[in-house]
């Protein structure tokens, strides 16, 4: 027989635990499962910055705490060429590997109320009055939270937009970048960074990454430590746990479809253009997309979740979509990135709209354009 739930979550990292979230936050009766192929703890490739405002989402749906333990990040460097800003964030920031991050909000997902159960989703069907998950598993609303190689966004006909591809690995902390986060742009290829994240034990999150493109072949393991090595000296030294991974980025308009199948995070080709965050987007859309789901099933009515999911994101991201897809165009010229170091370095309010513009839900201030235009 079929095990029957009310909402399935196909992938148990930070969109899909927002998802199981968002829904029991708002139906707390609601059976929930959370579908991971893997067992946790479990490694992701990532640059594993964690912003303050993923913190107040989760917040915002009672879990708290779960990094009070780790040290936070204050201090952001900008590099590119002879340019760099250097200033202290308006919040702490937190770099903490996967690992732990996500087996953490696994934890909490459970604690609200979801079942994580061991699936590999490897196909879906979606009738009258719900959702078949390899004639085993059903749903009345399954959301896909699986990722940039989704298979849920792939079975219902999906898209793949633009891609970024990086490499990540760890590697000891030099004395000069501790407490830091450090990120250098590339000089050729646009848009590209090597980064240096201190994770505060001793070790940084280190890596190169660049959007990929038609008219180039795509970069291979050893071109890519190349790059970060060109623009980092000596960050890789002494690194291990190297892998690299696909970013979908986010383009000027995401309109979720209709129905009882939604997308949420990667899955959805959510990442950030101009900086390649997707951890603040993941549980962003997890959360609304947890919250239509159970919306929709409360009224009876749950092909109606992904209407009800589209008008969120609508109200909630989609000004700040805009923005990015037109800031990440525009980061695509050297001489904009430049403009925008040297005004980041002389305004500390342009600083702090750049890092809200590129970590949360910030837009483009009339503040932050009046500076750019005048470097």
């Amino acid at each position: 027989m079929k095990v029957v739930w009310d909402l399935a979550v196909v992938g148990a990292g930070p969109a899909g635990v927002g998802v199981a979230l968002g829904a029991l936050a708002a139906e707390p009766g609601l059976s929930v499962a959370l579908l991971d192929r893997q067992d946790f703890p479990r490694d992701k490739p990532c640059g594993d910055g964690i912003a303050p405002q993923v913190l107040d989402l989760l917040a915002g749906v009672g879990v708290t705490g779960i990094l009070d333990d780790r040290r936070p990040v204050r201090r952001l460097s900008l590099q590119r060429g002879g340019l760099a800003v250097d200033r202290e964030m308006e919040r702490d920031a937190w770099v903490v590997p996967r690992r732990l991050f996500d087996h953490r909000l696994v934890e909490a997902a459970q604690n609200a109320g979801a079942a994580l159960v061991r699936h590999r989703v490897r196909g879906l069907a979606v009738h009258r009055d719900s959702v078949l998950l390899d004639d085993s598993l059903a749903a009345k609303v399954v959301v896909g939270a699986d990722g940039a190689q989704s298979v849920v966004r792939r079975a219902v006909g999906g898209r793949s937009g633009p891609t970024a591809l990086a490499l990540r690995g760890y590697a000891p902390t030099p004395v000069d970048r501790v407490a830091r986060q450090v990120i250098v742009f590339g000089l050729a290829r646009q848009p590209s960074y090597a980064w240096s994240f201190d994770r505060g034990d001793g070790l940084s999150n280190v890596g190169y990454g660049e959007a990929l493109s038609t008219a180039r072949p795509h970069p291979t393991r050893v071109e890519l430590l190349a790059q970060l090595e060109e623009l980092l000296p000596g960050a890789g030294e002494g690194g291990s746990d190297w892998r690299a991974h696909h970013l979908p980025l986010s383009t000027w308009s995401w309109r979720p479809q209709g129905g009882r199948v939604l997308l949420a995070g990667d899955a959805a080709g959510l990442v950030n253009p101009m900086t390649g965050e997707g951890i603040y987007y993941a549980v962003a859309t997890g959360l609304l997309a947890g919250r239509a789901a159970a919306m929709a099933i409360r009224a009876g009515n749950a092909g109606d979740a992904g209407s009800q999911y589209r008008r969120m994101v609508g109200r909630t991201l989609g000004k700040h979509f805009r923005h990015t897809a037109l800031a990440g165009r525009m980061s695509r010229s050297g001489p904009v990135l430049d403009a925008g170091i040297r005004a980041a370095a002389a305004d500390q309010r342009v600083f702090d709209d750049l890092v809200e513009l590129g970590l949360a839900n910030g837009h483009l201030t009339t503040h932050l354009l009046r500076a750019l235009v005048l470097r």
